[in-house]
């Protein structure tokens, strides 16, 4: 009776957890494969094989809050993420003409498990793409990309209207949506080029990129502390 009632618990518990992008909405589930999507729909750029959604969440015209859990496919122990912004309405199916505008730079997370985990991460704050401009009424498309470490990405997007930051339509942003799990860790990935790149496809040189690793440790809900650095570099050297 036990074992049955744990078993209970824990199936509710990956039926609610069963979401992407958890903060400020989500286009739809397509955490599908099936005959039309043998490679599962999250692969599909721009939205994961989702069309453009009528349904629009409502952000604030400042930035706000980002918040997903990445840890429902395989492969995710490391994994590089990716938040953008696509502009407009007038591109296929109604969505943005491209979805090529960071509104972060991109980051490392570091997972428990190369297998599924859940967990959430949570962004406070994600300003708008540097000079952007855009007014309230204006529709757009957050798209977050995780780059697995196969090299192959997963896509999850959600349709938002901009609205006045203190618009009563927007959704409060606290502790039960916007936090960080104590078990996903953070890193920041930069590219060092040692040698600049010529005209002569026969020059060697060496391009090395640093990732630094952040130890995973307990997260409050606006803060990330207690990190340990550790430096991983891998070279690439060109003949």
């Amino acid at each position: 009776m036990l074992d049955m009632f744990l078993l209970v618990i824990i199936s509710a518990a990956l039926v609610s957890a069963h979401t992407v992008l958890t903060y400020p909405g989500w286009r739809g589930d397509n955490l599908i494969t099936n005959e039309t999507f043998p490679y599962g729909m999250q692969w599909m750029y721009p939205c994961g094989g989702m069309k453009t959604t009528t349904n629009r969440t409502f952000w604030p015209v400042s930035g706000g809050a980002v918040a997903f859990q990445p840890g429902w496919f395989q492969g995710h122990a490391t994994a590089q993420i990716f938040i953008n912004l696509g502009f407009g309405t007038d591109g296929p199916n109604g969505g943005p003409p491209n979805m090529s505008n960071p509104m972060v730079p991109q980051f490392g997370i570091i997972g428990p498990s190369k297998n599924p985990y859940a967990g959430t991460i949570c962004l406070p704050q994600v300003p708008l793409p540097v000079n952007a401009s855009v007014k309230v009424g204006d529709n757009a498309t957050i798209q977050v990309v995780e780059l697995a470490v196969h090299g192959a990405a997963l896509y999850s997007c959600v349709d938002i209207t901009f609205v006045e930051d203190n618009d009563p339509r927007l959704g409060n942003v606290n502790e039960t949506n916007c936090f960080n799990s104590s078990d996903i860790g953070f890193s920041d990935v930069y590219t060092i080029t040692t040698k600049a790149a010529t005209g002569n496809v026969t020059s060697s040189g060496t391009t090395a990129s640093f990732i630094f690793l952040k130890k995973p440790s307990t997260l409050s809900w606006m803060n990330l502390t207690g990190w340990l650095p550790v430096i991983v570099c891998s070279l690439w050297i060109i003949l």
